[in-house]
């Protein structure tokens, strides 16, 4: 199904007109926006990283991994309420055009009966399942939150069609808050385990809480059941939901896998650092989630410039970010978890020197991914998925019962690069355009001589060496020409224009 250039050049004009109102050129808008989620994400990801360490300190390895699973396990049925809907509820809202309040309502109302239904079964079906009663009451709390967390998704993808996230960062860091304060007081009163998921519980509320009432002030939500919209939903979702269910089976079959085959403390050895890269992934995700809407606006125009410089410039964005944080990474990942996680965990640095590699590979895919569903050939990527999902399956059977959190953690890695290379020759073939890797061979360079400083420097306090090694790198890339002022202000897209060119650039 294609976006109709009536409902993409309705929202588009929209938004740039309801920006000259405000005085506000688009980029100015752009840059905006991605200031505050930059700063909300950042404040998110240092409260996700306060709260890992207290949640590992108290919890122990083999408590953590109980945690652990809880949330392998319910990410399986999250799956199947996702769907994919929040990655293409931007395209249905434009396909939409002037009716965009019934396919937002039918689009929450659909989320919200399939969330319940689907969560729901969460909690039986771990029944017959060889969990201790600990886990399984844990799998029914945490259920709650995973509910509210689908709901969230919808109103987060809302603020990104609207190019006002401003909300999403506040209601971000005030539900990591609220969940870092509660852990905080449950860890220093012993008050248990079951406590600490009820501390996710009420953060992921807080989050969603906020989210829906300032989505209130451009969309009235509620319920809505018109069965022609809830098909389209389903015909425009459902490859992305059986590609994205094949994902997860070798993102987190891994975890499952091990937690019936080994001890509960292996499982907490492996998630640890697991935890604290998910928040760097959710990162990137938010990154490219704004620029998603852009590359489909250009694609649906047939604006091919357009899209290529801007898958370009992203692509660039992220090779910088992602390079010099796998060379890093080898150099300080022990430290990094006993930093983070405490002494007992200090085993998930070698851990850590291999998923790293598969997360800066996410990073890198996030771009494809959401690459293929701008263009529209998210069906074609349905039966790669199942094979991914078959060739890691197999490959976890086969060596995590012998290589435990080893064999768990390169097969992670191998199902990573193979989803990158699919998407890759989809955008490519169908784009006719294939990113460039100039900037990569500088970051490359810029994190080798990055590395030599990290390599003569063990004794050093990891923080201290974290940041010098941060500064050595920049001002490596930035000598080396991968950053240019040029580059920031068009990555940012400060570069103020008059409205009506604007308008030009993106529609023509």
């Amino acid at each position: 199904m294609e976006v109709s250039k009536h409902g993409v050049f309705s929202m588009a004009k929209n938004q740039f007109f309801c920006y000259h109102i405000f005085n506000m050129s688009l980029t100015r808008k752009i840059a905006f926006n991605t200031a505050l989620q930059f700063s909300g994400k950042v404040l998110g990801t240092i409260l996700g990283v306060f709260t890992i360490a207290l949640m590992t300190r108290y919890l122990g390895q083999s408590g953590f991994g109980q945690y652990s699973t809880i949330m392998a396990f319910l990410q399986f049925f999250g799956i199947l309420v996702d769907m994919g809907l929040s990655l293409t509820v931007i395209r249905l809202i434009a396909d939409f055009g002037a009716e965009k309040e019934k396919a937002v309502n039918n689009i929450f109302t659909f989320r919200f009966f399939t969330a319940l239904i689907f969560l729901g079964l969460a909690p039986l079906v771990v029944i017959f399942f060889p969990y201790d009663n600990l886990i399984k009451i844990g799998i029914a709390i945490a259920s709650i939150s995973f509910f509210l967390s689908a709901l969230n998704q919808i109103l987060i993808s809302l603020f990104q069609n609207e190019l006002k996230l401003g909300g999403v960062a506040i209601a971000e860091v005030a539900g990591r808050l609220t969940l870092l304060v509660l852990v905080a007081f449950f860890v220093f009163n012993n008050f248990g385990f079951l406590n600490l998921i009820w501390a996710v519980v009420l953060g992921n509320l807080v989050n969603f809480i906020i989210n829906y009432l300032l989505v209130l002030k451009f969309i009235k939500i509620k319920f809505a059941f018109d069965w022609q919209v809830w098909k389209k939903i389903f015909h425009l979702t459902w490859p992305l939901a059986i590609s994205i269910a094949f994902n997860l089976v070798y993102f987190k079959a891994d975890t499952l896998i091990l937690s019936l085959v080994r001890s509960q403390a292996e499982v907490g050895l492996y998630n640890a650092p697991y935890r604290v890269l998910e928040i760097l992934v959710n990162f990137i995700y938010l990154f490219t989630g704004i620029i998603f809407p852009l590359l489909t606006a250009a694609w649906v125009q047939k604006n091919f410039d357009k899209f290529k410089n801007l898958f370009q410039r992203t692509f660039d964005a992220l090779v910088i970010l992602t390079v010099p944080m796998i060379i890093g990474t080898y150099f300080v990942a022990e430290k990094l978890m006993v930093l983070i996680a405490g002494p007992e965990f200090t085993l998930s640095g070698m851990i850590l020197q291999i998923i790293i590699v598969a997360t800066g590979i996410i990073f890198i895919n996030s771009l494809f991914g959401y690459a293929v569903v701008s263009i529209d050939k998210q069906r074609k990527m349905v039966w790669l998925y199942v094979f991914v999902a078959i060739f890691s399956l197999v490959g976890y059977i086969l060596t995590i019962p012998k290589y435990g959190y080893f064999g768990a953690a390169i097969f992670t890695v191998l199902s990573e690069f193979l989803i990158l290379a699919f998407n890759y020759y989809v955008v490519t073939k169908t784009a006719k355009f294939s990113p460039k890797f100039i900037i990569f061979s500088k970051s490359l360079l810029a994190s080798i001589l990055m590395a030599i400083f990290l390599y003569f420097s063990p004794n050093l306090n990891v923080i201290f060496q974290l940041i010098i090694a941060i500064f050595i790198y920049f001002v490596f890339i930035y000598l080396f020409r991968g950053i240019e002022k040029e580059f920031i202000y068009e990555l940012l897209n400060i570069k103020i224009k008059p409205e009506q060119e604007l308008i030009d650039e993106i529609l023509e």
